[in-house]
């Protein structure tokens, strides 16, 4: 198994493992995204993996276009005007049978496109969102999206947050961002939360960072 493919099996076991954990009451604590519950952002996660499954199985091509760095460059947090797609996850959460269904049809579908992603070849190409990628840097891109919303997932709640290696590869492409290495007394979990905008930086990380500081957040 290669190191892609390892990040991202550990990345989509651990969130499914904490999704089917959840008591329907935990499911509609906050998160790390605004307004949404443990429901609202499993069925987000949910429809990442079914993209995954069908760019997994849709080969492009070539050349690739884009990295997993470059990827994060068109993701930044949100803006006014964004609020229509909070409330469409929200609406289409509302109707998969709650956290049980959520839950459920999140660890069969993670499951399938790990089985897909190694039936393919890192240096495969496939394309997503209008974007042409390696498959090794089309699973970082999912590991990294899976490991930040599981810190979301488990804000609130006393659960396992991610795993060292699939958090390793959100600072690895955090720092690719930026230029430069992170702060080092950051660990990676902080890194995740303070370079996606999920915290703010402190007057001492400001003073650290230096001009570097207005490029935060690094996407979101």
């Amino acid at each position: 198994m290669h190191d892609s493919l390892r990040l991202l099996t550990t990345a989509y076991r651990d969130v499914a493992a904490v999704l089917g954990a959840l008591t329907p009451a935990e499911g509609f604590e906050p998160t790390g995204c605004a307004g949404w519950t443990p429901v609202d952002l499993g069925f987000h996660m949910l429809s990442d993996a079914r993209r995954a499954l069908v760019a997994l199985n849709t080969p492009a091509d070539g050349p690739a276009d884009t990295d997993a760095v470059d990827y994060w460059t068109a993701w930044r947090p949100p803006e006014p005007g964004d609020e229509a797609e909070l409330w469409s996850t929200r609406i289409a959460a509302s109707v998969h049978g709650g956290l049980p269904g959520i839950s459920a049809r999140y660890a069969e579908t993670s499951a399938a496109a790990l089985v897909a992603a190694g039936r393919v070849a890192p240096d495969d190409l496939v394309g997503t969102q209008g974007r042409v990628l390696t498959v090794a840097d089309f699973l970082s891109t999912l590991t990294v999206e899976a490991a930040v919303h599981h810190l979301d997932l488990v804000l609130r709640l006393d659960r396992p947050g991610p795993a060292a290696g699939p958090l390793g590869e959100v600072r690895r492409v955090l720092e690719g961002l930026l230029g430069s290495p992170l702060p080092a007394r950051w660990d990676d979990a902080t890194a995740a939360r303070r370079g996606t905008g999920r915290e703010s930086l402190t007057a001492e990380d400001r003073a650290e960072l230096g001009g570097a500081a207005a490029g935060f957040p690094l996407f979101g």
